[in-house]
């Protein structure tokens, strides 16, 4: 119904696409965006589930976890370990399982809707997580237990609100602004990164864990940058209809003569 619609999200799909997949036909960047848009409801249906029901049945849906390895050898190290978790897939279920590997902490920004605040808090910490505020209190107890050889989770590629807190970089070939908070967290607490996401399969998820480049950990804002979305890239490549196409992901900033979303 969404699809037939052609609300402004659909639009936004559509060209955020073009400009991802400028080597794809029309009809081949038509069915992706349409297929995307679906994946998108598919989200929306589930989450109720992820959010009400016991973890216990919840976890019994991930039916396979890739890169689980790794992850334990940099606990196992007493290192730290950040999960880069982008837009995709299904990034509730894959927060809630980085939780039950170990001390988790992530940050939390209470939704507009007050009523959803209470729900929302319980749901992202039932497996085990503590949630903290998106502040400086909030930053200082997540870099302690980073340090600490503790866990976190961060969406990398969500823009930032200020020009302050990213710079732009390149992601699908594309320049977009991108945030520096995670490159300052690696550099401040010497964690061990890793892409993760919960790719959406038959009768529930598959968790991957994807060690990050070293490029990532570079002293070089732009290097660290771009290595930051080429492993973005590399997750959505999986599964690029399970990515949040309909978020206006290539913005720049300050905001220049040309905007790609202009005319939606």
């Amino acid at each position: 119904m969404a699809w037939r619609l052609n609300g402004s999200y659909c639009r936004v799909t559509r060209r955020n696409i073009e400009l991802a997949f400028p080597g794809m036909s029309a009809p081949e960047r038509e069915a992706l965006a349409k297929r995307s848009v679906l994946a998108t409801a598919e989200l929306a249906a589930e989450m109720g589930y992820v959010w009400s029901r016991p973890w216990a049945q919840v976890a019994a849906l991930i039916h396979e976890v890739r890169g689980l390895e790794a992850v334990e050898k940099a606990i196992g190290s007493g290192r730290g370990v950040m999960m880069l978790g982008p837009h995709l897939g299904n990034w509730e279920v894959a927060g809630l399982h980085l939780a039950t590997l170990g001390e988790t902490v992530t940050l939390y920004e209470p939704p507009h809707m007050r009523a959803l605040d209470d729900m929302v808090r319980q749901a992202r910490s039932r497996s085990g997580a503590t949630l903290v505020p998106t502040d400086k209190r909030g930053l200082a107890i997540l870099v302690r237990a980073l340090r600490s050889g503790g866990m976190s989770a961060i969406l990398p590629d969500q823009v930032p609100p200020v020009v302050e807190s990213g710079e732009n970089s390149v992601f699908m070939g594309q320049r977009c602004f991108t945030m520096t908070l995670a490159s300052k967290l690696l550099a401040r607490t010497g964690a061990a990164a890793f892409f993760g996401f919960a790719e959406r399969i038959d009768g529930g998820w598959r968790m991957h864990y994807i060690p990050a480049a070293d490029d990532l950990y570079s002293a070089d804002i732009t290097v660290a940058l771009l290595a930051l979305n080429a492993g973005v890239e590399s997750c959505l490549h999986i599964c690029p209809e399970q990515y949040q196409w309909e978020y206006k992901r290539f913005r720049t900033r300050p905001r220049g003569s040309f905007d790609n979303y202009a005319d939606i």
